[in-house]
């Protein structure tokens, strides 16, 4: 069958059936939608019956935030590469407004737009008989097109051909005693977070937010300040992204609230001093923070509010080193070895060695991932050993810099003392150009000659292992940037206990150099040597295999 990109999953059963249900629903969707699935629940809807059924509003109710949670945690599962959204707009207490009047059963007055336009309806509705299945299409096409703008002729598909087996175990279960526990709803509704590459648990707070919250929904976005602990701060989105991912999930998921973005510079934020919020959700994890939230607003003469706890998502597929809960810091992690950008233009180039330019902070560990990458096959070009050989005398660079800097830089064997050298450019920023504007093209030069010489010996890949690569300009000389990362706490520490450096001298170097954020800005490929050894050597595995597939991937284009 072939794949859509967008499709819309209307769930019929009864919400006490649907936990055992929701994982094979979703696999079985996974099979035919390929990037976002909005899931619509209606629970009981009867597309068989011969009329042409509408919409409902259904009352938030404990179970459907239980269904909820669950629902996102079995997509992270089983379909981890959908960007799944449970819809909750014919979710309200009591009768909807519609259009100024008082209407009961009026969740859609009219076709509610989404951000992705579907392309397929599907459903999990049982067919009792195969004889009605192009009527039951039919009715819920139709359906569809009530609820959300979309095509007339949207293909539609039963799922329950996939799903037969769940038929026995769910006729066994019985029907729930006791009527549906409501579910205690606010006017305004606060949360707080990174809200990095949306994922199950965040989508997971804000559904369940959306379910609380009956006018407004405020929600706090770390801004800068609250970024600095974060591990890979440097791969987080830029906040403008974050924001317009969360209106855009949003939108789709409540249209009808009001929602509030606002930057979070510090861990309280608006939520101390906002009189009209009732409700703040949190989990087991940040229920602390929720505590002094309210503590602060009764300093502040403000009502507590209600803390809301939510369950953490665990991740099935985390590794070792990663968090045992859906977080973001492990999809970060996740992206470390990858192509993060992909490459600019290199067609000015030849195709083969294919140079990958590698660039980091001191004590990055950049030079032991360049090492890694030799023992992988890759021709190292090590642009430190390249910048002595640019120093040594007779050579044009060490004539320009006698000329430029004078003799008594000069030691007894004629040679140039680098220490001396660098002690007329330390914190000049004029006269450090003039010496990289004599010294860097030299390098270039260098460089150039080694990649002629790796190409004529048939060699596949080069890497240019050099620390000023993006300073000096040297990107057009490569067909892809990977850049190390590490925390600035732990690169003062490897450069103090390496180089006998002090914390101040040691800081003083880091930022003299561009800075992690700014270097990742160019970078193709992002790497980290932050944990263990063997960590970086699955890493730079994973890059280099990655790498032989791009390679492959372009020489077959051609």
């Amino acid at each position: 069958m072939s794949m859509f990109s967008t499709g819309i999953l209307v769930l019929t059963s009864p919400l006490h059936t649907l936990p055992l249900r929701i994982a094979p629903v979703l696999s079985s969707a996974a099979q035919l939608v390929e990037s976002t699935l909005y899931v619509h629940l209606h629970p009981g809807l009867n597309l068989g019956g011969g009329s042409q059924p509408r919409p409902v509003f259904i009352p938030p109710a404990v179970d459907l935030s239980t269904l909820i949670t669950r629902l996102y945690s079995n997509a992270a599962d089983v379909c981890g590469h959908l960007d799944v959204r449970v819809l909750l707009t014919n979710v309200r207490t009591h009768s909807a407004t519609c259009s100024g009047t008082m209407i009961p059963s009026c969740p859609f007055p009219t076709p509610q737009p989404l951000s992705h336009s579907p392309d397929v309806v599907l459903t999990d509705f049982p067919l009792q008989d195969p004889g009605q299945s192009h009527q039951v299409k039919q009715c819920l096409q139709k359906y569809a097109g009530h609820c959300y703008v979309c095509s007339p002729s949207l293909p539609s598909v039963l799922l329950h051909p996939l799903l037969i087996k769940l038929q026995e175990k769910q006729e066994q279960l019985k029907e729930p005693e006791e009527k549906a526990e409501p579910l205690e709803t606010y006017g305004d509704v606060v949360v707080g977070g990174t809200f990095d590459r949306l994922h199950g648990a965040h989508k997971t707070l804000l559904n369940i937010s959306c379910l609380l919250a009956n006018r407004r929904f405020l929600i706090g976005v770390c801004d800068q300040a609250m970024l600095k602990k974060k591990v890979l701060k440097e791969l987080i989105q830029p906040y403008s992204l974050r924001v317009q991912r969360l209106q855009e999930f949003l939108q789709d998921i409540k249209p009808s609230l009001q929602v509030e973005v606002v930057p979070l510079d510090d861990p309280y934020g608006v939520s101390v001093v906002d009189p009209l919020l009732q409700c703040i959700v949190v989990s087991e994890e940040t229920r602390r923070g929720g505590e002094a939230v309210n503590k602060k607003r009764t300093e502040n003469g403000l009502p507590a509010l209600v803390l809301h706890e939510i369950q953490l998502l665990k991740d099935a597929h985390h590794t070792e080193t990663e968090e045992e809960k859906i977080s973001s810091s492990s999809l970060r992690s996740r992206l470390l070895g990858t192509l993060i950008t992909p490459p600019k233009d290199t067609s000015h180039l030849p195709p083969l060695p294919y140079v990958i330019g590698l660039t980091g902070g001191s004590g990055s560990g950049k030079s032991s991932i360049a090492r890694q990458l030799e023992a992988l096959g890759a021709v190292r070009i090590d642009c430190d050993k390249l910048g002595h050989e640019v120093y040594q005398p007779g050579t044009e660079a060490c004539h320009k810099v006698l000329e430029e800097f004078g003799s008594d830089i000069l030691n007894e064997d004629k040679t140039i003392n680098r220490c001396a050298l660098g002690r007329k450019v330390f914190g000049n920023q004029e006269r450090l150009k003039a010496l990289t504007d004599i010294v860097w093209p030299e390098i270039a030069l260098l460089v150039k000659n080694r990649i002629s010489q790796a190409r004529d010996e048939g060699k596949q890949v080069c890497v240019v292992d050099a620390a000023v690569l993006l300073e000096a300009g040297w990107t057009h000389m490569v067909h892809e940037v990977w850049v190390t990362v590490i925390p600035e706490e732990e690169a003062v520490l490897r450069i103090t206990q390496r180089d006998s450096l002090t914390t101040e001298e040691a800081l003083r170097r880091l930022h003299s150099q561009w800075s992690n954020s700014k270097q990742v800005e160019h970078a193709n490929v992002v790497l980290s040597t932050l944990w263990e050894p063997e960590v970086t050597r699955k890493q730079v595995l994973k890059a280099w295999n990655l790498l032989q597939k791009r390679i492959q991937q372009r020489q077959e284009g051609q």
